[in-house]
């Protein structure tokens, strides 16, 4: 099959203007939930999204990270405040989002800005993680050009050595950003590509949903 013959049908499920939630991020705590189901794969990771940064000359560059946390009606997720992403972000804090669920024929878009968690949020992340994440944060320098991978697995050898009987310190620039969203779509496949899409858009302390054209 090529690739232009690649298609399928969605018919799961439809989305209704009139059912859904009045806030958004109870709606998108409703889908996330259900797309947990429990015989989905193991490879499947329903926390994937994708995120998108831009640059000071508007060059965009999309990569897929994993959600770690919703609180007061934000995103979180953590990384590299040296890495391409975490530069751009301090340059430009708006970002967009988008989850993608083919199991449920879903996709949910974001579009908001970040800000820096606080610091003993990222601490108390850190030091939940596996003890190799936690030294892998330490041994990449992400993004940077690296000789080899031969160098990263001798580092990783070395600071677990170094920190053998110790807790790892969180590194000063790894942590969490926070996604507050000005605009979320939910995207449901339909038959014949009449997809259903409902918008919510920030109009001061409310939203307005809208149903936008497939």
């Amino acid at each position: 099959m090529s690739i232009s013959e690649m298609r399928k049908s969605y018919e799961l499920h439809g989305l209704d203007d009139q059912d859904v939630d009045r806030d958004p991020m109870v709606q998108f705590q409703t889908w996330f939930e259900q797309a947990k189901q429990p015989d989905l794969p193991d490879w499947m990771e329903i926390n994937a999204m994708t995120l998108s940064t831009c640059d000071d000359a508007g060059r965009v560059t999309s990569r897929i990270i994993l959600l770690k946390g919703i609180e007061q009606g934000r995103l979180r997720f953590f990384t590299n405040y040296e890495s391409t992403k975490g530069r751009q972000l301090a340059s430009n804090p708006n970002v967009a989002l988008c989850f993608f669920w083919p199991h449920c024929e879903r996709q949910v878009r974001i579009e908001g800005a970040v800000h820096p968690t606080p610091r003993d949020v990222s601490v108390q992340y850190a030091q939940s993680r596996p003890r190799a994440s936690q030294l892998g944060a330490h041994v990449s320098q992400q993004s940077a050009v690296v000789e080899s991978r031969e160098q990263l697995e001798l580092r990783m050898k070395q600071l677990d050595k170094e920190f053998d009987g110790r807790d790892v310190p969180c590194p000063d620039n790894w942590g969490g950003y926070e996604v507050t969203p000005i605009l979320m779509e939910f995207w449901q496949g339909r038959p014949n590509r009449l997809h259903d899409r409902i918008r919510y858009r920030r109009d001061g302390d409310d939203w307005t949903i809208e149903r936008l054209s497939p």
